[in-house]
């Protein structure tokens, strides 16, 4: 099958698969699986231009309400810090898009500089998983007890039935945000996160994943929130962006290849509700060990084809 917009020849059925596949592993950790499949695309697929971008926000706009709402649904949604997210990058994710079509149109120029994010968000969460992070101890003693509830409650977990406890906001206001769960209290600078997200959106505008796939491990890295709390707010926040990325692309006349990222999107939804809700059965730091794997080797890739 070929793609006109994008140039793009291959088998209908290649692109969902790829796209379930990626979405069931990343979409436990909180990200959409966007920063995976812009490498397939760009380095299998061929398609290198300027527009792949939009059309991995495309992706995540068809992919990630499925696991948003199963996020919500088991009550696992940090509202507070899903709006704070969404607030920040939504600008930056428009100034990314200007970045990505104005001064990195050029597929190496572009390559280096996704090398140079992925390999910081690898090498922080490579430090938080041999242990040199102390804020990450309570997230880890949380984790460790949700997980175990989680297995004692299979059963009763399952469709329909009884629900784990969810996430209690404590406190927000202009400068902290707190929440608890499962007998740990966790808090943030809510002005600090706003700026790291506005910096984070321009990259992720730039990189075309909406920003989710930076912010997501660099909770749980560098505040120490528990992977379990973030993902539905690092989702959510990189759905709204999403949308905005899409529409911006397509003002500035690099629009998305609307089948191709449809197809890209019908097979991550499935993956992603199918991830959020295996979640919270995987021990987080197989999780993150994982994500931090998987980031690390396609850091590797995109420089030794930058420079190759």
């Amino acid at each position: 099958m070929e793609f006109e917009v994008s140039g793009v020849t291959v088998a209908a059925w290649i692109p969902p698969l790829v796209a379930f596949v990626i979405s069931f592993f990343t979409s436990m950790g909180g990200v959409s699986g966007a920063f995976l499949l812009l490498p397939f695309q760009v380095s299998v697929l061929g398609y290198a231009a300027p527009s792949v971008s939009a059309t991995n926000h495309l992706f995540n706009v068809v992919a990630i309400p499925s696991g948003v709402w199963r996020y919500v649904r088991e009550g696992r949604m940090v509202w507070p810090l899903a709006w704070v997210v969404v607030a920040a990058t939504l600008p930056g994710v428009l100034i990314g898009a200007v970045i990505r079509v104005r001064v990195l149109p050029d597929p190496r120029s572009f390559k280096l500089f996704a090398a140079g994010v992925l390999l910081y968000i690898g090498v922080r969460m490579a430090a938080d998983l041999l242990g040199r992070s102390r804020r990450g101890v309570a997230a880890r003693s949380a984790e460790e007890r949700f997980q175990q509830l989680a297995s004692a409650r299979r059963r009763l977990a399952e469709e329909g039935g009884e629900l784990l406890p969810a996430v209690r906001v404590t406190r927000v206001s202009p400068a902290r945000i707190e929440y608890e769960f499962y007998g740990e209290s966790f808090a943030f600078p809510t002005l600090g996160i706003f700026a790291l997200a506005f910096a984070v959106g321009i990259a992720g505008g730039i990189y075309g994943i909406g920003g989710g796939a930076i912010m997501a491990p660099f909770f749980v890295s560098v505040f120490g929130l528990p992977v379990y709390t973030v993902a539905g707010a690092a989702l959510l926040g990189t759905l709204v962006t999403s949308v905005a990325g899409v529409a911006f692309y397509s003002w500035l006349g690099v629009g998305p290849d609307w089948l191709l990222g449809l197809l890209f999107g019908l097979g991550g939804a499935a993956g992603m509700y199918c991830g959020a809700r295996v979640q919270k059965h995987v021990p987080a730091r197989a999780i993150k060990i994982m994500l931090c794997l998987v980031i690390l080797v396609t850091a590797v890739r995109y420089v030794l084809e930058a420079v190759g």
